[in-house]
């Protein structure tokens, strides 16, 4: 029994272990999950396909053990739903495995079971493939051979077995082709095949892409850009850009400045390729001097002048050589064309016919003076000239018959005396493009010709000397000058002695060389007051040529004469009187009248009378400028009977002269002076009207000729034109003397003839030894008047104006002769 009962609980130990492993092994469930799915998306429902009461799987604790993936996965305690935790990439999950399966260890308590569940990640193509560069590149040489193979670096892709590489393609080239190698594991290994010989020249790099291809549907790709160099070899020269190389440059340029860049390409590469150039073997050794290579660039600058001139074309060899190691070179030929730029400047020569430029004044128009040639070292237009002058001178260029000369030749008559030389600026100017131009200055003298007379400063001259001049003294000098130079100018002085009978040439001397004239004798203004003569100026020239001018010589009044007294005269021939006069005048009674008379003239004749001595002065007095006694007061008894009266006279003059008249003055009863009165009054009118007579006569007779000479003067004068104002002017400061002065006009200066007493303001002009003043011209010399004469007038006015100046002159001594006369007649009468 012990026995039954002991297999009988083998046999349920046994059914129920049993139990447990089917129910274990019935928990093994299996689920397909690919990958990438969203979170949340539903693997399974756990509860229905384990069997389990949805009800108590909260109460149960119904959960994920531990497992590789637990994080990926969670599982709904109210549904028993397995869904997605995260996004699952199988590439992370499982790397690079063939399969990828998740276990899961799904526990539950009360009773605890235990459930395994496998969840598969199925792959999907969501890789592309990938090389490790983006880019390879490889040197390969000119020189390989066909058939060469180069390894490539395989492409990855994470995805497994037909999603992941699965070929390559290369793309479209001549010389390459891909070759792959599978290596198992899905590795497959691409190599690059040459299979046609490398040209540097032709191409010296070739770009290639390969294409890696998985087996998705659609496949996914990727790219590797493959970069074949080609090496080169030195089997090319340098081959120069241009066939023919030419260029033009204008002369003068900068130092510094770019010529030409020469270009040579050498189709190799490296040193075999790099190019530098240098001058030919067989250049010329001057152009170095100009020209300078550089050896890297090519350039060809200027390091000298360029000078067209010298040289106008230039032709250079370059040679390029390459830096190989047996160096390939060409030579190419330069031709450089120098332009002329407008850089020189005309020349002018100056050929004369004597040292210095002259010419005589009496030369004919068209007359050479000097032969001129242009020249300019440019060519063509920037060498053709021009030469020109101002147009304002006598002279002009004449072309001649050989090129770029001219003749300097007169155009009209020539003065030396207006221009005696002429500063002719000579300019010539190209034709260039900005023109260039240059001058030069000549001078022409006009050489003397003896075609000018002497000329006097003044015509006529009028001169004013003092009377009681010494012998022999300088008087006063005239001056000529003549236009014209050296001996023709040289001018000698004469007196003019005609033959016609002149008394006063014979007492004046001139001296030849200076003009200076002397009087022989002295003058006596009593005797004559004017003379005339004329002087003869004669140039040096050949033939001479000479003038002449008419001096008029005044006679100025000294006082020399003492004043004579012609009322009382005694009978023995001194001045001595004797008035009686009744005792019963009146105060004012004319006791007498004391007259006097002075030779001299102006204020040298003006006589003045003064009580020198008398015995009673409140008895009489004596009028200084008529000299007329009169009585002061009547006569007393008490008065003597008897007065001495000493009457001065004196002049006027600078040094004053006197003389002296005594008259008695006898006081008598009335009757008895009533007698005497009458035979002394008798005698004495008969003597006066006598005198009185013959004096009104004279004074007449010059009166009337001054009123004649008054009116032909006005007839001139109304006579002259109305555009020449006259040189006599009247005095207009005249002040109250006697005839003093005498104005007059002569050049741009008005005169006054006066006696040893002058007007103040007046001005004493050198060389008129002292008697001719200068009045200030009132009228203004400014007032834009301009007096034109005509040449063939001139003559005619100067003689009009001579005989004006004499008749003024003898008009104006005729006054002053009359008004003195009539002034010491009326202090006579």
């Amino acid at each position: 029994m012990q026995q039954i009962l002991s297999s009988w609980r083998r046999r349920l130990l046994f059914m129920a272990l049993g139990i447990l492993l089917w129910r274990e092994v019935c928990a093994q469930i299996r689920y397909s999950l690919s990958e990438e799915q969203k979170e949340g998306s539903v693997v399974g429902n756990l509860a229905k396909d384990l069997g389990l009461d949805t009800r108590t799987l909260k109460e149960r604790g119904f959960r994920i053990v531990s497992t590789s993936g637990d994080s990926l996965f969670t599982v709904n305690q109210k549904d028993g739903i397995l869904s997605v935790n995260g996004k699952i990439d199988r590439e992370e999950v499982c790397e690079r495995s063939g399969s990828c399966v998740i276990n899961l260890k799904i526990a539950l308590e009360n009773p605890l079971e235990i459930h395994y569940v496998s969840i598969e990640i199925v792959d999907v193509n969501d890789h592309a493939p990938t090389f490790p560069e983006k880019e390879k590149r490889l040197e390969i040489s000119e020189s390989a051979l066909p058939g060469a193979r180069f390894q490539l670096q395989a492409a990855r892709d994470p995805d497994g077995r037909m999603n992941s590489v699965q070929q390559y393609k290369l793309s479209h080239n001549d010389n390459f082709r891909i070759e792959v190698k599978d290596r198992g594991e899905d590795r497959k290994m691409p190599f690059l095949i040459l299979q046609k010989p490398l040209d540097r020249e032709t191409s010296r790099r070739h770009k290639l892409v390969l294409t890696a291809l998985d087996g998705g549907r659609p496949p996914k790709s990727g790219t590797m850009d493959i970069i074949v160099d080609v090496l080169d070899v030195n089997d090319n020269m340098p081959v120069f850009t241009q066939e023919v190389y030419s260029v033009t440059l204008h002369e003068n340029v900068p130092v510094g400045t770019t010529v030409i860049q020469v270009n040579a390409t050498d189709m190799d590469d490296g040193p075999n390729g790099e190019v530098f150039y240098s001058f030919g073997k067989d250049i010329d050794s001057r152009l170095i001097h100009l020209f300078d290579l550089n050896s890297r660039t090519g350039e060809i600058t200027i390091i000298g002048q360029i000078d067209f001139e010298e040289m106008n074309n230039f032709e250079i060899d370059i040679q390029a050589s390459d830096k190989g190691s047996a160096p390939l070179t060409s030579d190419k030929s330069i031709t450089i064309k120098i332009i002329d730029v407008n850089d020189n400047g005309p020349e002018i020569e100056v050929t004369s016919f004597s040292s210095a430029v002259a010419i005589p004044e009496d030369s004919k128009p068209g007359t050479t003076v000097a032969l001129i040639s242009v020249s300019d070292l440019d060519s063509e237009k920037n060498g053709r000239v021009t030469c020109s002058f101002p147009e304002d001178i006598p002279f002009k260029l004449m072309p001649s018959s050989q090129e770029n000369t001219y003749s300097l030749v007169t155009t009209s008559s020539l003065d030396r005396e207006t221009i005696s030389r002429y500063d002719i600026t000579l300019e010539a100017k190209d034709a260039g493009q900005p023109p260039l131009s240059s001058v030069k200055s000549i001078t022409v003298q006009v050489s003397d010709v003896n075609d000018n007379s002497p000329e006097f400063s003044f015509s006529p001259y009028a001169f004013y000397v003092m009377e009681n001049n010494a012998p022999g003294k300088y008087l006063f000098s005239v001056s000529a000058s003549d236009k014209d130079t050296g001996e023709n100018s040289v001018v000698s002085y004469q007196i003019w002695r005609d033959g016609v009978e002149n008394k006063y040439t014979s007492f004046i001397n001139i001296n030849s060389e200076n003009g200076e004239i002397y009087a022989l004798k002295s003058f006596d203004f009593e005797t004559v007051k004017m003379f005339q003569f004329h002087v003869v100026a004669t140039d040096s020239g050949t033939p001479s040529l000479s003038s002449n001018v008419t001096v008029n010589v005044f006679i100025l009044d000294q006082n020399d004469n003492v004043p004579v007294i012609l009322y009382p005269v005694s009978a023995n021939g001194s001045a001595e009187g004797v008035e009686e006069i009744p005792r019963n005048v009146n105060a004012g009674h004319l006791v007498t009248k004391v007259r006097a008379y002075d030779a001299d003239i102006g204020y040298n004749g003006w006589l003045l009378f003064s009580l020198q001595e008398v015995s009673d002065h409140s008895l009489f007095g004596l009028d200084r400028y008529t000299g007329q006694i009169r009585t002061l007061r009547s006569f007393t008894e008490t008065d003597e009977a008897q007065h001495k009266l000493l009457i001065l006279v004196k002049d006027n003059g600078n040094v004053s002269l006197l003389a002296t008249a005594t008259v008695i003055v006898k006081v008598v009863e009335p009757k008895e002076a009533f007698a005497a009165s009458d035979v002394k009054n008798a005698v004495k009118d008969e003597e006066e009207n006598n005198v009185t007579f013959y004096l009104i006569i004279t004074l007449g007779s010059v009166s009337v000729l001054f009123v004649i000479s008054i009116i032909v003067l006005i007839v001139m004068q109304c006579s002259k034109s109305t555009d020449y104002s006259s040189k006599y002017l009247q005095d207009t400061n005249y002040d109250g003397t006697l005839c003093h002065s005498i104005q007059y006009r002569s050049g741009d200066k008005r005169y006054m003839l006066v006696g040893p007493r002058m007007s103040i303001g007046s001005t004493i002009v050198p060389g008129s030894n002292g008697n001719t003043l200068v009045i200030p011209d009132r009228r203004g010399r400014d007032s834009g008047e301009q007096h034109i004469h005509y040449p063939e007038k001139r003559k005619h006015e100067q003689e009009m104006e001579t005989n004006r100046e004499r008749l003024t002159v003898y008009i104006g001594w005729s006054a002053c002769w009359v008004l003195n006369n009539w002034v010491y007649y009326i202090k006579w009468i």
